[in-house]
């Protein structure tokens, strides 16, 4: 009989190339004044809380929708492997709790390949999460980090 609450029956996966180099990436990632520009999808504005970027710390992040109502992202760090990968447990109330999520990060020359996971506790709430647009919300906020890079990495040249 086939376990059906394996982690992959209970994963969503985000893969994208950004055009520009890890560190670059990385920061983004890991710095609140970076987080803020890009973090949630197009038309939010992002509020950095907290975010104390060690194992055990916790983040808090505020996203405010265009007609002024606001949800609240957080978590707790629980794995951070510099340049590789960042796990965190995640609540996106009222929309998402707790889930775990994995930013994968590889060096491919002078581009970064990624890798987004999203880990639900069921297959049947992993379901439903992807039903409720998991691919188009976090996709338009990857769009996001894409281009905020590439304006990060034109001020830079």
């Amino acid at each position: 009989m086939k376990n059906t609450n394996e982690a992959d029956n209970r994963t969503l996966t985000l893969k994208r190339t950004f055009n520009v180099p890890l560190k670059l990436v990385w920061e983004a990632w890991t710095q609140p004044e970076h987080i803020a520009q890009w973090w949630g999808p197009k038309g939010m504005e992002t509020r950095v809380i907290e975010h104390d970027f060690s194992v055990g710390g916790n983040w808090k992040y505020a996203m405010t929708m265009p007609d002024g109502s606001e949800f609240i992202a957080d978590g707790v760090y629980t794995e951070i492997v510099e340049f590789e990968k960042i796990i965190s447990s995640a609540n996106f109330k009222p929309m998402t709790e707790g889930v775990e999520i994995q930013a994968l990060f590889e060096e491919a020359g002078d581009k970064t390949n990624f890798i987004f996971n999203v880990v639900h506790p069921t297959e049947e709430y992993c379901k439903q999460q992807e039903e409720m647009g998991f691919y188009n919300g976090w996709g338009s906020v990857f769009d996001r980090l894409a281009e905020y890079l590439q304006k990060e990495i034109s001020s830079i040249d």
